[in-house]
This record gives C-alpha cells, sequence and structure tokens, in this order.
C-alpha cells in the first residue's frame, strides 16, 4: 500500500470516526423533504415522540418492500410506543409517494437525493441509479441520487440516540427494535 496514500486516508477515517453519532449521544436538529414534496423537521417531534429512522437502499425493491411492509404492519403497535416511524433513501420525492400508495405505507419516507442525512448519520453510501417498476399496468422510472446502507436508528424523545443498527434483516427489522424498546421500557428506566 502507498505509504502517501495512507497519509491521506487515515485524517479522514479518524475525522469521520468523531464525526459519527453514537448510542448515548444528542442527535442535532435535521430536516428533508418529505414524499409529498413538503419540508420535514425533527423538532417537530422533538420532547413528544421517540424517532425511529430506518435508511434504506431503494424504494420499490425487494428487500426494503418487505423491511416497509413489516413497519407498515406494526405501526399501531409503534403509535402506542409513542413512536414515529421514519424512513430515509437517495429516492426522488416522487419514488417515494409511488412506493408509498404502491403500498400502502402510512409513515413518512424522506427525500435523501445528496445523502445529506446519511452523512450526519454516517450511514455509508454508493453512487444512486435508475430502475424501472410497473405499477398499476404503468411503468415508472425511478431514480436516486445515492443508495444509502440498511441502517435502523432510535432517537428518544429527548433527542439522544439510544438504539443503532448496522446489520439490519430487512423484514425483521421492526420486530428486532420494537423488542429492543420494549424492554428497555419494561426495566431500564
Amino acid at each position: 500500500m502507498n505509504f502517501n496514500y495512507l497519509l491521506y486516508i487515515l485524517p479522514l477515517i479518524l475525522l469521520n470516526s468523531l464525526i459519527a453519532i453514537e448510542v448515548n449521544e444528542q442527535v442535532p436538529r435535521f430536516q428533508a423533504i418529505d414524499s409529498t414534496g413538503t419540508k420535514w423537521n425533527s423538532q417537530t417531534f422533538r420532547g413528544k415522540k421517540h424517532l425511529l429512522l430506518y435508511f434504506y437502499p431503494a424504494a420499490m425493491t425487494s428487500g426494503c418492500t418487505k423491511q416497509a411492509c413489516a413497519y407498515r404492519d406494526d405501526y399501531k403497535k409503534w403509535k402506542k410506543l409513542g413512536v414515529e416511524i421514519i424512513a430515509v433513501s437517495g429516492d426522488e420525492a416522487s419514488n417515494l409517494e409511488l412506493f408509498k400508495n404502491a403500498e400502502g405505507l402510512p409513515f413518512t419516507l424522506l427525500s435523501d437525493p445528496e445523502g445529506k442525512l446519511a452523512k450526519l448519520f454516517d450511514v455509508p453510501t454508493t453512487k444512486g441509479g435508475v430502475i424501472e417498476k410497473l405499477f398499476n399496468e404503468e411503468k415508472f422510472i425511478l431514480k436516486r441520487g445515492i443508495t444509502a446502507k440498511r441502517w435502523t436508528f432510535l432517537v428518544s424523545k429527548a433527542g439522544k440516540m439510544i438504539y443503532k443498527n448496522e446489520r439490519v434483516t430487512a423484514p425483521k427489522d421492526s420486530e428486532i427494535v420494537m423488542k429492543f424498546l420494549t424492554n428497555k421500557n419494561d426495566g431500564s428506566r
């Protein structure tokens, strides 16, 4: 390996590890555009609800659909626990609106085509892409600016990160995070 390359890359790795938000640290307020094109702000929920924030690679794809549908199916349970679900991808807002309608998703989908939220949460990204999908016998071209790794976070009402999973299993994500939160609520307050 080239020594000059190491001198260049090592400070970037160290800086990135210092910037990453870790469990028990305060999460900065953030905002993004939702599936309707409206600005969404985390401040709205501070002090009122927990935020379950999950990043996924691309709307209307197999694993991402399984993950979203698991959260959809558990949505009433999440509401009873005082949790607001937010799903984030690099998809354009119009893709997210299609995804939301196609799968009957009752929670907020945020568009992060430039990867600003992914960067805030230190979620790795790769280049975006384009896929074609059929919905109601109509062909749609879905574009995304970045492709995020599948990571999940839980932020307390007070704005502290209380859960972080970098190795998410898409169809089991909702179940696993719910188990974590209910166990935390049962005995560790």
